[in-house]
């Protein structure tokens, strides 16, 4: 995929189907909108694209209100990618840029440099100065442009609308399987190795001291997860939390005990999917009564890889 950060900058292909928001999270309603593009794109021989922002837009205009981001930018494009997206204009929003009437962001952006032939928006979606322009707004300017504009029903899951909102609660709340229907993929983060304070190897289990560098994470407690080592996911238990049992500075942790595995993995770049939430953190009466409640997380963490489906749809060793 072709990542552009100037809508000036040369090497934008055109005509394109295109589609523009934030998407943080990808979830189910986004995924419906970006295939929708891929495939009207194909249909008519032009280029799928993106148009997103960086920063948040209320990073920006509301920074008090702005909410914690689901994925880093790079995440974001990975994921478009996969979804078939092949041109992403990732335009930085600042003043400049929120200043611009709808009509001059479309036509400047939309309809001139990218030659949008079809757009496709999520229900509700405004931008411009003002958040002036709409659905409304990109079918009436399209008609001197020879581009339609098409609205997108959003995506309900219990009766309640997918959103990156309710995507975030869900993960912050520990409810990693309903995320997961939200995304229609485990919930994950990345970080590198740190050293730690080697606790784990005295309690006879190893854990991996992950520097997350998602912003959002689960809510502390002990989960089932799969953690992509050297292009393999492995099994394994991680615990969210300050362990209260150990800790003292109650400083938040990700630490990942990956199950079957000797490796060294200092310094090493790990993704980790949340699978299933087991209980939440507590402190225990001593380093004997952890080390038999690990143990008894690690089995169950054993008995949920052994359900049928788990492995082959992770392809987790």
């Amino acid at each position: 995929m072709n990542v552009f950060h100037d809508w000036q900058a040369p090497g934008l292909r055109t005509p394109s189907v295109l589609t523009m928001g934030v998407f943080d999270g990808l979830h189910l309603g986004h995924q419906t909108i970006i295939r929708r593009v891929a495939e009207r794109a194909a249909a008519l021989e032009c280029v799928p694209t993106v148009v997103t922002f960086d920063p948040h837009p209320r990073a920006v205009l509301y920074p008090g209100a702005a909410p914690p981001l689901l994925q880093t930018l790079g995440q974001r494009l990975e994921a478009l990618r996969i979804l078939g997206i092949q041109q992403a204009l990732v335009l930085r929003f600042d003043r400049d840029l929120a200043a611009l009437t709808a009509a001059e962001f479309a036509q400047r952006i939309l309809f001139t440099t990218l030659g949008a032939r079809e757009i496709y928006l999520g229900e509700n979606f405004v931008f411009g100065r003002g958040r002036q322009g709409n659905i409304a707004t990109l079918r009436c300017l399209g008609m001197d442009y020879g581009c339609a504009a098409y609205e997108v029903e959003a995506v309900l899951l219990r009766g309640k609308r997918v959103s990156s909102t309710r995507l975030r609660d869900a993960i912050q709340s520990g409810r990693v399987n309903l995320a997961r229907r939200m995304l229609m993929r485990p919930y994950g983060v990345e970080g590198k190795v740190v050293a730690g304070r080697r606790l784990g190897r005295t309690l006879d289990f190893p854990t991996a001291n992950v520097a997350v560098i998602n912003r959002v994470l689960p809510a502390d407690g002990v989960y089932v997860t799969a953690t992509l080592i050297q292009g393999v996911w492995r099994r394994g238990v991680t615990n969210i939390g300050v362990r209260p049992t150990v800790g003292g500075d109650r400083q938040r942790v990700v630490e990942t005990h990956i199950l079957d595995f000797a490796g060294d993995l200092y310094g090493a770049s790990l993704r980790t999917r949340f699978l299933h939430r087991l209980r939440p953190e507590r402190k225990f009466a001593g380093l004997d009564e952890l080390r038999a409640q690990i143990a008894r997380d690690a089995a169950r963490a054993r008995r949920y890889f052994q359900r049928s489906g788990v492995r082959r749809s992770l392809a987790i060793e």
